[in-house]
């Protein structure tokens, strides 16, 4: 078949027949996997294909040649993906359809098909090509981010409504005056609500220093103010990669300590402390929570809320360590700069 396409493709005025094998030898050894079929012949059959598809799909050339791509089909093929690629073949048009094909063993594979038709220079139809790329695990871990996400932001808003019930509750011990109360609230829920909207959709050419950073998140959760919590480590700019992963760890700490911790009475007290440690040609920021003053600590029996602050962490390589203590929650993290 492999010669048939080349009488064919010789035919075409704008073609360099002393190029034709070395052309032939780039397409069989492209790693892009590739089949030719031929509408001219009954069921538009496959006449061409590389070893990059043959490692695909698992068939060798003798089983994929002579036959109709829909081989590959199975049970979780959609009908809606097949009526696609049937309509980008009958409209003669470049289209890439996401469908599901499976390989020789029987294993399910995601695949990226571009399929278009080759014309003659006179506009004849000649051939129809496929190019392949299995993406899988890419839908695969974007699925997982999407999930990820959308248990992270259910879990927040969660947390926000029990933070707002914390310091409402707490307020209201400090002020019996109703319109006081009232304006108190207000200010401190807004201040509530910038934090999140200053830190989680921050741009990020607008970089956040670590310092500014907790300093905004704590601000807005400590019911006494920066009196409730201490800083200490170098000025260090963080990258766009850990900004969203270092405020939603901070909205999660912060969070659990207004509910449970340090933050849930007037004495208690955060020291947050970060320096810079070298391993290597590796930057780490070294980061540690540290809360007293709060009521006696027990370990959880839920760790809905941990368990979201690791998997943000594990998504930049990084590593956390989190103890209840009976003076308080003792948090060490690591992240890669």
């Amino acid at each position: 078949m492999s010669e048939r396409i080349l009488d064919i493709i010789k035919g075409c005025s704008r073609w360099d027949i002393n190029n034709d094998k070395a052309m032939m030898q780039v397409v069989r050894h492209a790693r892009i996997p590739l089949c030719i079929s031929d509408p001219n012949l009954p069921d538009n059959p496959v006449v061409f294909v590389n070893t990059a598809f043959l490692d695909l799909v698992g068939y060798s050339e003798d089983e994929i040649v002579g036959r109709n791509c829909r081989i590959l089909q199975g049970p979780e093929t959609t009908d809606e993906s097949v009526k696609a690629v049937r309509c980008a073949i009958n409209e003669r048009r470049v289209e890439t359809v996401e469908i599901v094909n499976y390989r020789k063993d029987g294993t399910r594979f995601l695949n990226a098909l571009q399929i278009g038709p080759i014309l003659h220079d006179e506009g004849k139809l000649i051939f129809f090509f496929g190019s392949q790329q299995d993406v899988t695990e890419k839908r695969d871990a974007e699925l997982k981010a999407r999930t990820l996400a959308n248990e992270e932001l259910i879990h927040r808003l969660r947390n926000i409504f029990s933070v707002m019930s914390v310091v409402i509750r707490m307020t209201a011990r400090e002020e019996h005056d109703a319109k006081a109360l009232a304006s108190l609230v207000d200010e401190r829920l807004r201040a509530l609500s910038d934090a999140h909207l200053e830190t989680l959709n921050r741009p990020g050419a607008q970089n956040l220093t670590l310092e500014n950073l907790v300093q905004t998140i704590l601000s807005s959760y400590a019911p006494k103010g920066a009196q409730q919590f201490r800083l200490n480590g170098p000025n260090v700019a963080l990258p766009d990669g850990l900004l969203s992963c270092l405020s939603l760890c901070l909205h999660e700490l912060a969070t659990n300590s207004v509910k449970h911790g340090s933050f849930s009475v007037s004495k208690g007290l955060v020291d947050v402390t970060w320096d810079i440690q070298l391993s290597g040609d590796t930057r780490n920021l070294v980061f540690r929570w540290a809360e007293t003053g709060g009521p006696k600590v027990a370990t959880p029996n839920r760790s809905s809320g941990s368990q979201i602050v690791k998997d943000l962490i594990a998504a930049v390589n990084g590593s956390i360590e989190m103890h209840w203590k009976k003076s308080g929650v003792i948090v060490h993290a690591e992240f890669p700069l």
